[in-house]
């Protein structure tokens, strides 16, 4: 692809990188930044810079922080008794948005994968070792929300045998139908699974 400046070609080879955009799409994106204020690519500009260079983790759940402790475990109104544990910040913000949970987190930073290298030992496991032994703040469950993949099946079980020494209660989450899903369509596994997770009517 040819480009009429230089700049504009750097600009795309570095929107380019990013995931999903594609050198037709980084070079709109260019151009749209181009037409845009000049206060309006600068205060970008600037908001990338700061997310790089000031964003931090919480040192108690390891989520994306602004300062020491993020927002959730900040928060007093949470239930600090349940954590649930779960892949990447993405997952938080996936549950979060379900208003279904009020316990704290614990953010892995990926699952066990010895094709990709990635062993317990490159995991923020020893971390949540240490919260469910704290006697200060006593964990009553830990819930692992964790991909149903052959990889996060793998750091599910690798934590319920650590886990199962701390006498407290260890669940997961449901996997099965989705809301308006039709069996037909749904496939085998996951089938299987709603069978034997079935819930029992009350």
């Amino acid at each position: 692809m040819n480009y009429p400046s230089k700049l504009i070609e750097n600009a795309v080879n570095e929107i380019s990188r990013l995931p999903g955009i594609g050198k037709k799409s980084a070079l709109r994106l260019a151009l749209h930044l181009l037409k845009r204020d000049a206060g309006q690519t600068k205060s970008l500009a600037d908001s990338l810079v700061a997310l790089r260079e000031q964003t931090c983790y919480c040192v108690r759940c390891h989520n994306i922080a602004d300062s020491e402790l993020c927002g959730i475990c900040s928060n007093k109104r949470r239930d600090a008794s349940i954590i649930c544990v779960v892949t990447d910040t993405r997952d938080v913000l996936a549950i979060e948005n379900t208003a279904q949970f009020n316990g704290l987190y614990h953010v892995l930073g990926g699952v066990i994968s010895p094709m990709e290298g990635i062993g317990p030992g490159e995991l923020n496991i020893d971390s949540l070792l240490a919260r469910v032994a704290d006697a200060d703040e006593p964990v009553v469950e830990v819930i692992l929300a964790l991909s149903a993949t052959m990889e996060g099946d793998t750091t599910a079980f690798y934590l319920q045998k650590k886990l199962k020494e701390s006498n407290l209660k260890v669940s997961t989450i449901a996997r099965g139908i989705p809301v308006g899903g039709d069996l037909e369509f749904t496939d085998e596994v996951t089938l299987g699974r709603s069978i034997v997770g079935r819930l029992v009517y009350q």
